[in-house]
């Protein structure tokens, strides 16, 4: 019997070890959303300089570049689900290092920044592992239902984690990281009892060769490689999210609740298209929806810079939401749909350091160019810049633009044109 996209609509949670995941997936993200409101204000307050916003950013990304070499053969060769517990521990232990500066009265940019090296040191490792994880977990029918799932976890927690993280640290800094702390250790938990998953391992030495592979398999695929820096270029070029405390205490006069409505804005336009998408899945002309996608979070992004009304900022990241669900779930599906699983770790390591590039690298842009022209040009330059990045992608990859249904391609047939 022939299901409907609406009777579809849950078909991941049918597995109960993608049930665990997402729950792990949610618990995590939602720490993070809190930890990230909490320290952007408690930083900016310390030192009311946007610089050292931008750094908190450059901070985190850094280690993914460094160790790119290494986490994604981690996660091909070694048990993903321990490697994603391990991670989450680490970061629970980071979430308590944060408690114990603002306890200590010893919150300052150094051993703040100490703190985030070693969060972004785990996030290098478990970001190949999660992402390599999810696959498994359930059957290749039911991919893109759990990977729009996926993304409305994130983005659920990127409305609710943002408004919680401002309601709680008004309640006191110790607040937010002490409930962070809570749900990062919760959702290791969740991730020990997901039973170990199906991997498939290659048996080839350690060669370069090997360690290369992710970047090969890239290089060859233009759809993949299209998709990627797509999303590397246009984030590097219009991330916001680190200049947020200066829009909420500076230009729309709004405090830390305020700022978390702004951070969880885009999340309230992201999971509304994630349930949309969930429901009636693209069917054709995924290409063409993708670069839509980009070019909407692009207007969005331009309207945000330019807006002293509070209420339009807050529509205009809601479309930015909006925008890059529709990104996040055409790319992430291609992604997992194009890419072998034995290689898919190290694939996956490369996209890491792309995405990291893309939001930590963004943001630290956005630092600086506030810094040094101002919160509002830096933004509008950023809408612009990632309008004039999807027309040009649209050009320069056409296979990636000709793709129309979100399938698994058949194998030495690849090229949709």
């Amino acid at each position: 019997m022939h299901l409907n996209p609406a009777e579809d609509r849950f078909a991941a949670f049918r597995h109960r070890s993608y049930q665990l995941f997402f729950t792990s997936r949610f618990l995590a993200a939602f720490a993070t959303q809190i930890i990230s409101v909490a320290v952007g204000w408690q930083m900016y307050d310390v030192t009311k300089n946007a610089l050292y916003l931008g750094l908190i950013g450059l901070v985190q990304f850094l280690p993914s570049l460094l160790l790119i070499l290494v986490t994604g053969s981690v996660s091909d060769r070694y048990n993903r689900r321990a490697i994603v517990a391990i991670c989450l521990t680490i970061s629970a232990l980071c979430a308590a290092a944060l408690l114990l500066l603002t306890v200590t009265g010893t919150f300052s940019p150094i051993p703040v920044f100490i703190v985030l090296v070693v969060f972004g040191i785990e996030r290098a490792f478990m970001g190949p592992a999660t992402q390599s994880l999810a696959p498994n977990l359930v059957p290749e029918k039911d991919l893109a239902n759990s990977f729009a799932w996926n993304s409305s976890s994130w983005q659920t927690a990127s409305i609710v984690g943002p408004v919680a993280g401002g309601l709680l640290y008004g309640l006191g800094p110790i607040v937010p990281y002490s409930v962070a702390l809570a749900f990062m250790v919760a959702g290791a938990l969740c991730v020990f009892m997901i039973p170990k998953p199906a991997q498939r391992t290659v048996g080839e030495a350690k060669s370069w060769a090997y360690i290369l592979a992710g970047f090969g398999f890239i290089s060859r695929e233009k759809v993949v490689l299209g998709a990627i820096s797509l999303d590397l270029f246009v984030v590097l070029l219009s991330g916001a999210v680190a200049l947020m405390p200066i829009f909420a205490s500076d230009i729309l006069a709004l405090g830390p609740v305020g700022l978390g409505m702004l951070r969880a804005a885009p999340g309230v336009g992201g999971i509304a298209m994630a349930i949309y998408l969930a429901t009636y899945p693209i069917r054709h002309s995924a290409g063409v929806i993708l670069f839509i996608g980009v070019a909407v979070w692009g207007a969005g992004t331009l309207v945000f810079g330019l807006s002293q009304a509070p209420w339009l900022s807050i529509v205009a990241l809601a479309v930015m939401g909006a925008g890059d669900m529709i990104s996040v779930y055409v790319r992430e599906t291609l992604m997992a749909l194009w890419t072998p699983d034995e290689v898919r770790g190290r694939v996956n390591a490369v996209n890491s350091v792309f995405i990291g590039a893309s939001n930590e690298l963004g943001e630290f842009r956005a630092g600086t160019m506030a810094h040094f022209i101002g919160a509002v040009p830096a933004v509008v330059f950023g809408g612009i810049g990632a309008l004039v990045v999807s027309a040009a992608w649209a050009g320069l990859f056409p296979q990636l633009r000709k793709i129309d249904t979100l399938e698994a391609p058949e194998r030495g047939s690849k090229d949709p044109s």
